[in-house]
């Protein structure tokens, strides 16, 4: 029951009632990535979107389905898989105010501060 709520109040865990009724109505299945993302099209392929599987965060959309939601090109990724390089690195989501996210050398962050020599705290006369 709970589960029934939450998804009838809210948008950023998966779908609300309205959007899978409207998906169910008006949606055809493309595909799904890795994260278990599943992107959806209407008939006429005019309109193009994803349901979540968890909490709806656009950077956890790969760039190889990224590029098709916004048209960049026509076929998806099953139909037609992009080319990589053996250079890039595989896709990764925005990790910004999670644990695993970058701390600089000096950040108050870090577990155990870099000592600095550069710099001489101002002590006031007394």
């Amino acid at each position: 029951m709970f589960q029934t709520l939450a998804r009838t109040l809210t948008w950023w865990n998966s779908q609300t009632l309205n959007t899978q009724f409207w998906t169910w109505r008006n949606g055809q299945k493309v595909g799904e990535d890795e994260q278990g993302n599943v992107f959806y099209q209407t008939k006429d392929a005019k309109r193009r979107w994803v349901i979540f599987n968890g909490e709806s965060e656009a950077s956890r959309i790969d760039p190889n389905w990224h590029g098709w939601l916004h048209h960049t090109w026509d076929e998806p990724p099953t139909a037609r898989p992009l080319t990589h390089k053996v250079w890039e690195m595989p896709h990764q989501e925005n990790l910004t105010g999670t644990s695993a996210a970058y701390a600089p050398a000096g950040s108050l962050r870090r577990v155990a501060p870099v000592e600095r020599r550069d710099y001489e705290a101002w002590q006031p006369e007394q």
